[in-house]
Formats: structure tokens, sequence, C-alpha cells
């Protein structure tokens, strides 16, 4: 049987990486794909010194690997929103299956590419868009398709993850830290993306469409950064027994879908609270497995590799398959995805840390716990630290049982409207994940 031939579009870090791994292992692949797998043209506006691309054919155009009629797979390792949509929907016109690991793409441009697919009978595969070289897609679309998801909850930006965890582990300020990790290159020089949530929302909102069966719906995932976090904030949550991770949850409720990205205590003793550094990890909770753990490298050249060629491999033992039949995209299939809402986040329920600064009065205690038991807000645990010398306030710490989030900002506002109450109260949400 004659090699499936691939067209790399992009030679950047995954794309090296990808190359390397086809060639590498090219016999092993071959083994479990069934037929052999060759890297027929590669589109590259510079090469890669960590690639060996020897007498392959290289091209500056990556429409021309598009275009080229030799190849069966396109794989799209250029990123970006825009020419990356135009790239995949021209492989897609011309009968091309395609391999991708750009998660803003999906997230945003997913309902497009997927319908386009269909239309013809072709295959969009996207395992390295999430968690790097975790095969996290592939264990809830088919791995976990007994089950009804109930939530799931994941580290899924390593950048914001090394942050926290030197933030910590060293009592590091967030500036301090980001810094090293630009200059380790786990972080852009424009680190928005990473900080700010939004790389982790693309990713989340690719995971809840798979986990609850709806349509991909990035504009209306929560997003909170991790910028405003103080070394403060990460000693007194380790105090209670949490850990402050930048978390991405989604959640399937009777009214509608939680989908958000934040900054969240956890307790201590969770496993996902020990993921350090730049890894992932992924919990999925379903009503018949229960809660399981994924884990592994986030990002990085060989393990999303890893990704990239499991999905190549999948694409290659089904070319023949009739197209009603394959594994839909989307893990359910097209006509019976649910139009269940995602909620807007006042609307989601979480429980909540506060830290208030108070002045040194007596009764100050008394009026916080008044202010939040007239709106429903039961108290979990109270830690008051010392007078502070610099200013001489009062740090208040309280966590809160679950309650909805229209209440605690209803209950912040009237806090900081005490006269012994000094700024704003910082809110961090808690999850337990039990």
């Amino acid at each position: 049987m004659k090699p499936v031939k691939v067209g790399i579009c992009g030679l950047g870090t995954v794309g090296g990486g990808t190359f390397n791994v086809l060639k590498r292992n090219a016999e092993e692949i071959a083994r479990r794909a069934g037929r052999g797998i060759e890297v027929a043209q590669i589109a590259a506006r510079r090469p890669n010194p960590k690639c060996e691309t020897g007498s392959t054919p290289i091209t500056a155009d990556i429409f021309d690997v598009a275009n080229n009629p030799e190849i069966d797979v396109v794989i799209e390792l250029i990123g970006g929103y825009t020419l990356a949509h135009e790239l995949v929907l021209k492989a897609i016109e011309n009968g091309k299956h395609v391999v991708t690991a750009n998660k803003a793409l999906i997230a945003v441009h997913g309902n497009e590419i997927f319908a386009k697919a269909r239309e013809k009978g072709v295959i969009v595969a996207f395992e390295a868009a999430v968690a790097g070289g975790i095969p996290v897609i592939k264990a809830i679309r088919e791995g976990l398709a007994a089950n009804r998801i109930n939530w799931l909850a994941g580290i899924i930006n390593g950048t914001g993850n090394f942050i926290l965890t030197e933030m910590r582990e060293k009592g590091r300020a967030f500036a301090d830290v980001l810094k090293e990790a630009q200059a380790l290159g786990y972080a852009e020089a424009d680190p928005t993306f990473d900080v700010e949530g939004i790389d982790a929302a693309h990713k989340l909102t690719i995971l809840a469409s798979i986990a609850f069966g709806i349509p991909l719906q990035f504009d209306k995932a929560y997003t909170e950064g991790i910028t405003k976090l103080t070394t403060a904030d990460v000693n007194y949550a380790e105090a209670l027994g949490y850990r402050i991770k930048h978390l991405g949850v989604a959640r399937r409720t009777d009214k509608g879908i939680e989908l958000r990205v934040h900054p969240t205590l956890i307790p201590a003793d969770r496993l996902i609270a020990n993921v350090n550094g730049v890894m992932n990890a992924v919990m999925v909770n379903g009503d018949a497995a229960g809660s399981t753990l994924f884990y592994g490298a986030g990002a990085g050249m060989e393990p999303t590799a890893s990704s990239v060629v499991a999905d190549l491999v999948d694409v290659v033992r089904v070319l023949t398959t009739d197209p009603e039949n394959r594994v839909p995209h989307l893990a359910f299939q097209p006509d019976a995805l649910s139009d269940h809402p995602i909620l807007p986040i006042d609307a989601c329920e979480s429980a909540y840390y506060l830290r208030i600064q108070a002045k040194d009065h007596p009764g100050v205690l008394a009026q916080v716990a008044t202010i939040l038991s007239e709106r429903g807000i039961n108290i979990e645990s109270v830690m008051q630290m010392e007078v502070e010398e610099h200013d001489g306030l009062v740090p208040m710490i309280l966590v809160t049982h679950r309650v909805l989030e229209s209440r605690i900002i209803e209950a912040i506002a009237a806090l900081e409207a005490l006269d012994d109450v000094v700024g704003n109260v910082v809110r961090i949400r808690v999850e337990q994940l039990n």
C-alpha cells in the first residue's frame, strides 16, 4: 500500500518536533497506522536548525501545500487566527484532511471548520491544541464516551502555572517571575494571552464542547488573569491549607454551562494542586468513571509533536472509513449538539476567599459577618492577622461556603463601603474538586 503523503505548514518548535518524530519513529508509526507516512512537502519561512530535512521539498508559501495534489494530509502549525484559518479552509476545499495544534483557531472558528469538513467528508484532528502531549481530548471524546460529564477543571497554561509555583515556593513577586519566564522562553514578549487567561480559555472552550456536546463558544468564556495576585495572598492561602492555581473550570448545571478561567484556591491535598512548574493537568468528573486526572507536559517541541503525530495516525487509520461513521469532531453527532446555554459569571456558583484590609477598631468582624449573613453567605473559616506596622491595618481573611457570584459582588460592594474597610476587597474563587 502506498504511503500517505503529508505536508507540514510551519517548521517552528512544534513543526520541527513533528518532522523529527515522524522521521525517527517512522517504522513504529507505520506499524501502528497500517501504512507508511511520508513528509512530502514543508512550508516554512526559515529553516529550523534542529531539523535535518534532507531532500524534502520546502516552500515559503503555505498555500502551495494546500494546493498540492500529491498531499493527503495538511498539518497546520503556523498558529494565529487569520492565515491559519484561510489555509485550513483551502485544504478542506481541496479534499485534504487536516491536523492542527492551533487552539485559538479551533476555539474561534471551529464550528465553521468542522461544518466544511463534514461537507467534504474529511477529518480535522486537533488533539495537540489542548494540553500539549496529554491526550485529554481523545480521553474525553472516546475513553469517557459512556459518561455524562459533570465537570472538568484544568491547569492548561504552563506559563501561568510556572509563575504561581515560583511565587509560592520562593516568595517572589509576579513581575519578577514573569521576566524570568520570558527569558526562559515560557512566556512571549507580550504575555497577555498567558497571564490574562485567554490561552486557557481557548483550550477550555474546546474541552467543554467535547465534554458537554455544545457548540464552541469562546466569546462566552469568562476570563480573569493572575497579574493582580500578591505573594501575601499566596501565603495566606497556604496557611489556610490551599494552593492558588490559574484554573479553567467547566461545569454542567440545570441552568446552563459554567465556562470560566480565573485564579482559584484548591485544597493543598488534591493531586491537581500539586502540579507545579510548566506542567499541565486536567481533572474530569463523570457519572460512571468518577474523577480522573490527566497530567503531563502541556507544551514543548516533542510533547506537542506526540499529539500531532497521534492525530495523524488516527487520520491514516480511517482514510477509507465512511465519513458518517467516524468519531465526530466534537464527540457528539453534529445534529445532537445541545443548546444548553453558557452561564454569565454572575450566575455561576463558587466558594470564595476574601481578604479585607480593616482599621484596628473593635466590631469590624461583626459588621463583616452581618453583611455576609444578610446576603445568605455562610462563612467557613476566618483568619485575622496581626496589625501591619507599615499602615496600621489588620488583614482579615475569610473563606465562604458556595454561593452565587451575584451575591458575593453585592457583599463586596457593601464591605468596601464600610468606614473601617480600606481599599478594595480581594476576592479569589475556591473550588474543592471533590
